[in-house]
């Protein structure tokens, strides 16, 4: 099977599969072991429901009535989003005689919605609100299966562990917390065979992510009105913004104030000399001078010395996407994760911490593998020849155009030594963000916005009306945002 989280591929013959599954579920509940064709991701479930104690001929049981229902819904994060998942969800269950359910991160069913006649026919297996669907509980299900593994999972006929519901297919997607990545529960759609299909895994999966953006607007995070934010991802010159200004400021300024805000502590003047400059030449006069203009640009209030620190906490772009990814939220890392950092710079320091966050971010996508978010990542501008990202965008959504650029990728890799391509770059698939491509990158940026820049004490550069332009903004082939 080429993507082992379907349950059936399409021109597969669905009784041939249900019989097949119903003689290996026989022997693994009489002998314990596991025949083909079970998928991995079902067997492993199979052996953590044997381990639970769930038997096969089991029920689900109703852990919150009626009264403790209600106030439990009402006060759940997943509430909030219910008339979401009703205006993708509903028109689809109700019409194909569907159910749409939603369960909590202990598995627990909160909302279960859709066709009358099959809202009926599944109360008799208690798959009702208030009942517990959890792994542990009623062995391999879609919605507890995905809460336990933290994937999207679609489970087929007789894959379910219970007898009494292998007559269902079921496919659900856990759904997360934008701000701390913990399980918020799950959404899940549930019916006949005709739900063994691909379309459907992918359907819940955009679903939930839809989801996590909705809560991510509704609850964005929003650090104190007195904290200055430091704006330095995909652009070359940094935005302050912070006690009702906004300023934009030089290339240099944008590095020390990058640095300054990963080291709340300080950084003395060697320090940020070594961070700043790759040249040894350059001497602490230089500096100096360059922090005195920093200063006049700031405020005499904001930047101290010996060491040299910023007075009050200044919050970056790029810090929220290194939290977000600490708390295992990538959906909620690559939206805010709007390009590389200070692209052009070639400060060495700055170079490190752009060449580390850019390798975390890709590097939790491919380990996520969601198809949605890893084409995002190589349709982006940073991203267009990482070939780890296109192989695992292959493998979780193998198209003809993915497989040609895939493709594609790997002859270049594959072409002799010394042979470059007509951007004067040899063909690479390395890690999407290296100091050179995002140079080169920055570079073309810059010629097409022009060379207009305004400054604090550099009015010249305005547009008409007064309004400074924003060439430090770097355009992308297509911003990175999850949808």
């Amino acid at each position: 099977m080429t993507d082992p989280w379907v349950a059936l591929e399409p021109g597969a013959d669905p009784g041939e599969r249900v019989r097949a599954l119903r003689r290996a579920h026989e022997t693994f509940t009489a002998a314990g072991t596991v025949p083909r064709p079970v998928r991995t991701v079902v067997a492993d479930s199979w052996r953590r429901s044997a381990r639970a104690g769930v038997g096969p001929d089991g029920a689900a049981s109703v852990e919150l009535s009626d009264g403790d229902l209600g106030a439990y819904r009402a006060e759940h994060p997943l509430a909030a989003v219910m008339p979401l998942f009703r205006e993708l969800m509903g028109t689809f269950a109700a019409d194909g005689e569907h159910l749409l359910a939603v369960c909590d991160a202990h598995g627990r069913l909160l909302w279960v919605e859709g066709h009358p006649a099959t809202r009926r026919k599944a109360g008799r297996m208690n798959f009702v609100p208030g009942a517990r669907w959890a792994e542990s509980a009623v062995g391999t299900n879609a919605p507890g299966t995905a809460v336990a593994v933290d994937r999207p999972v679609q489970v087929f006929a007789a894959e379910h562990f219970i007898r009494r519901v292998q007559p269902w297919t079921c496919a659900a997607a856990p759904v997360h917390d934008p701000r701390t990545g913990r399980v918020l529960g799950a959404v899940d759609i549930t019916g006949g065979d005709g739900l063994a299909h691909p379309h459907s895994l992918g359907f819940v999966q955009a679903v939930a992510r839809a989801a996590e953006s909705h809560l991510a607007l509704l609850a964005p995070h929003r650090p104190h009105a007195d904290t200055p934010q430091l704006t330095a991802l995909g652009r070359d010159e940094a935005l302050l913004c912070g006690g009702g200004r906004r300023t934009r400021l030089s290339r240099r300024h944008s590095e020390i104030l990058v640095l300054l805000a990963g080291h709340p502590e300080g950084l003395s003047g060697d320090e940020l000399l070594c961070a700043l400059y790759a040249d040894e030449s350059v001497t602490p006069v230089t500096l100096r001078a360059e922090l005195a203009r920093l200063r006049g640009v700031l405020g005499p209030r904001l930047l101290a010395s010996r060491p040299y620190r910023l007075t009050v906490p200044v919050t970056s772009d790029a810090a929220v996407v290194e939290r977000r990814l600490a708390a295992g939220s990538v959906t909620g890392a690559a939206a805010a994760y709007a390009g590389p950092l200070l692209p052009a710079s070639q400060a060495p320091a700055v170079v490190r911490i752009r060449e580390r966050l850019a390798d975390e971010v890709r590097a939790a996508l491919i380990a996520r593998g969601d198809p949605d978010l890893l084409a995002d990542w190589v349709h982006a501008a940073w991203g267009e020849e990482d070939l780890d990202a296109w192989r695992a965008l292959a493998a979780a959504r193998p198209t003809a155009a993915v497989r040609a650029r895939l493709a594609a990728l790997e002859a270049e890799l594959a072409a002799p030594a010394g042979w470059e391509r007509a951007g004067g770059s040899a063909g690479t698939g390395h890690p999407a963000v290296r100091a050179g491509q995002a140079t080169a990158w920055a570079g073309q940026a810059t010629a097409r916005a022009g060379h207009s820049t305004a400054r604090p004490g550099h009015p010249a550069g305005q547009a008409p009306g007064g309004a400074a332009p924003d060439p430090g903004r770097t355009p992308t082939a297509r911003n990175l945002r999850a949808t």
